[in-house]
């Protein structure tokens, strides 16, 4: 985006707007609830508006799921912030060296200013509010970039944001890609993006020219692991409910599966049940979502067919007629096993609900094909022995965990959630996320009885005697 073009200037006179803001009001313990009350009206008061916009911008997509995985945490991150945000306000003590007694030292949460948060369009509801909770309860103001895929969505929270918070404290942006450069090149006070690796990089380097601090929500190949003789059937009721959430159009979704070699045929008749038991039926089925738009469903199935033409094993768990499916944007959960290590579906996130399943013998060479690939931002195992547990986690590298379950701890408000590596950098959440939208001003108090005089010029011998004592008899 050029400097001097229209978006561009409107973007910054907004920015600046909110920036004024800032610098004219630090918003104060009573002003931070009210902001909170205001995203939780935004919640609770139009459920109804918010299934109809992300049903409207899926085609599809389950009155259920946007209750229970966007409006459900978003409450509950708010709710949180409510209860402990006057403890989050108040400076920590911190200790003061022997030497510097009686002076006390303390930080101090303050709000950086103005937070960017780019939003993407698979939980548009969830990834705006839960950031935005964030930054609010900070003390900051906001500007959002809504995706372009899902503009009913967008359109409705900037309608949404005006009413209860007002133009003065958050900004939402909807548009296209010009726009989503512009927003990425503003210099914000900091910066949150969630989304692909490869974009990611893109508005790291953007916010690298301001200087702008940022955390990045990213993806990548999030493992399942399944450790020898665990119950298959139990495992893969959270299989699928994890995988075909959202159509497996969720970040933290299983995106291949690690199960050993003699369970494997307990693995995939378990998994074709599950599957058929959560949803015996898909095309017209108003709680199985659909995929976001045909160039994502055309994406997905080239995977598939890819992995296929080149000596996979592909399995569809569904019998309905692939034009009716196609006509509703749906794919139903396909396993895929023995694919090539450079097919689409082992190298690239999937967001979908194709689902690789990969055999090993020993449980290290099950670590060892999880350490080859980048560090996930979530990984999954299923075990009861602690001992294997430990062994999985001190070896592992993941930005969360859920162990015999999926997703849960994503939404664990008071766990912090971010990535690491490629799938990421900082977190949110909780006490966490108010940090990360805090600059902790370190505050030192002097004392009126304080001995420093003592060490200040000109150095004499008393100086030198005390510096044997700071440092430790010099010989």
């Amino acid at each position: 985006m050029k400097a001097g073009s229209p978006i561009a200037d409107s973007l910054r006179a907004s920015l600046a707007e909110l920036q004024q803001q800032a610098v004219r009001a630090r918003p104060d313990y009573a002003t931070r609830q009210r902001w909170l009350d205001g995203l939780q009206r935004i919640v609770t008061e139009h459920q109804a508006e918010w299934i109809a916009a992300l049903n409207a911008d899926f085609g599809c997509r389950s009155a259920v799921e946007t209750r229970l995985a966007e409006l459900f945490p978003a409450l509950e991150g708010i709710r949180l912030a409510r209860r402990r945000l006057k403890g989050w306000m108040r400076p920590q003590r911190r200790g003061v060296s022997l030497w510097f007694w009686p002076g006390r030292a303390a930080v101090q949460p303050q709000p950086l200013g103005v937070a960017g948060i780019i939003v993407p369009w698979n939980y548009p509801i969830f990834l705006a509010l839960g950031p935005l909770t964030s930054a609010l309860s900070a003390g900051n103001r906001a500007m959002l970039k809504m995706s372009e895929l899902s503009p009913h969505s967008g359109a409705l929270l900037a309608r949404l944001c005006e009413r209860y918070l007002g133009p003065e404290v958050v900004r939402v942006v909807n548009g296209g890609l010009d726009v989503a450069a512009a927003f990425a090149s503003l210099p914000f006070d900091h910066l949150l993006f969630t989304g692909s690796t490869r974009v990611g990089r893109m508005v790291m380097q953007a916010a690298a020219a301001n200087l702008t601090p940022v955390t990045l929500e990213l993806g990548g190949k999030c493992p399942l692991l399944l450790a020898p003789g665990f119950d298959m059937a139990r495992a893969a009721g959270s299989i699928v409910a994890g995988k075909l959430l959202n159509a497996g159009q969720t970040c933290v979704a299983p995106d291949y599966v690690l199960v050993h070699a003699d369970d494997r045929d307990a693995l995939l008749a378990a998994l074709r049940s599950a599957a058929r038991r959560a949803y015996p039926r898909l095309a017209d089925n108003p709680h199985y979502t659909a995929i976001i738009n045909r160039q994502h469903h055309q994406r997905l199935l080239a995977w598939r067919d890819e992995a296929h033409q080149r000596g996979a094993r592909v399995e569809v768990l569904s019998d309905e007629d692939d034009a009716s499916l196609a006509a509703a944007c749906k794919l139903p959960l396909t396993l895929i096993e023995q694919a090539p290590a450079d097919c689409a579906v082992m190298r690239e996130e999937i967001f979908g609900p194709l689902l690789p399943i990969v055999t090993y013998r020993q449980l290290g060479e099950a670590l060892a094909h999880i350490l080859h690939q980048p560090r996930p931002l979530a990984l999954y195992l299923f075990d009861d022995d602690r001992a294997r547990i430990d062994r999985v986690l001190d070896a592992t590298v993941a930005g969360g965990v859920s162990i015999n379950d999926t997703l849960l701890h994503v939404v664990q408000e008071q766990l912090p959630f971010g990535g690491v590596g490629h799938s990421g950098m900082g977190h949110y959440h909780g006490h966490e996320g108010f940090l990360t939208f805090s600059k902790l001003l370190p505050v030192f108090r002097q004392s009126r009885l304080a001995g420093t005089a003592l060490i200040r010029p000109p150095y004499g011998q008393r100086v030198q005697v005390l510096l044997r004592l700071m440092l430790g008899r010099i010989k």
